[in-house]
């Protein structure tokens, strides 16, 4: 009987049977100690299955890519928030996003126009609602000590 070395049966990482780009999106999260809402970028690892199986690879290898999709990995866990600047713990459960289930949601203003035309409601344009802002928070601030 031959002994059997620790390399000769090691599987592959999963590293291997993807590749990595970074990527940044924008999400809307709301501070829990000043509870002002914020566009915050988020930082995520976009893992795309390659085209082959890379080599060196075993049955049990072999099996594992045929079962893997593409996903996102999310990188940041905490954000700081722009008024207060306290670090605040990013409010999901999803660090792990597959590619498929994210391209199936709906757009943040898609999503409000919608709801807009199941209740009913005349779509009103959001800069023309707006009130002027006075001169005297438009002028600059020469003269402040």
């Amino acid at each position: 009987m031959t002994p059997t070395r620790y390399y000769e049966r090691m599987g592959l990482d999963e590293r291997a049977f993807f590749t990595e780009k970074p990527e940044t999106r924008q999400a809307t999260y709301q501070c829990p100690k000043c509870r002002r809402p914020g566009e915050y970028a988020i930082r995520w690892m976009r893992r795309t299955k390659k085209e082959r199986l890379p080599g060196g690879a075993d049955e049990a290898d072999r099996a594992k890519f045929a079962k893997l999709r593409d996903y996102l990995l999310r990188l940041d866990d905490q954000v700081a928030c722009r008024s207060c600047n306290r670090k605040f713990d990013i409010p999901s459960q999803h660090s792990l996003v597959y590619v498929d289930q994210l391209s199936g949601l709906p757009n943040a203003d898609e999503l409000e126009r919608e709801i807009a035309a199941a209740s009913d409601e005349p779509e009103t344009a959001p800069e023309s609602s707006k009130p002027a802002i006075p001169a005297r928070f438009t002028r600059k601030s020469t003269g402040w000590k």
